[in-house]
């Protein structure tokens, strides 16, 4: 539960850092179409360390294999969505987005994961 609490506090403050980089650092330097990449990444990592968050408080109230999976999953979904559109944008290396579907994947396992256990909860 604690180690989802820093995840989240680590991976929020990357996301207001790596939206500030883009938003000043990237302008000008790689094209819009690149630039909404790296947005995009962006949104879904802050989306995402929301879920971990709100998986750890969960587990403040319920001991579950299904939350700790979901927050797994999570933050895979976070390094492999987010972490490959971040290296794409600004690489261009068209491999690297084949990736992000995977993360996609990981995401909707942790979002099942995440509703199977509070059901259970309630």
């Amino acid at each position: 539960m604690k180690l989802f609490f820093i995840i989240g506090a680590i991976s929020g403050f990357l996301s207001v850092a790596l939206g500030a980089f883009g938003a000043h650092g990237l302008e000008g330097r790689i094209s819009e179409k690149m630039m909404k990449t790296w947005e995009k990444a962006v949104d879904y990592q802050m989306f995402h360390t929301t879920a971990i968050f709100v998986t750890a408080l969960l587990m403040t109230k319920l001991s579950s294999t299904s939350l700790v999976s979901a927050g797994w999953f999570f933050l895979i979904g976070i390094l492999l969505f987010s972490g490959s559109l971040y290296i794409y944008s600004t690489s261009g290396i068209k491999f690297l987005a084949m990736i992000t579907p995977f993360g996609g994947i990981a995401f909707l396992i942790g979002w099942v994961l995440l509703g199977y256990a509070t059901v259970r909860m309630l």
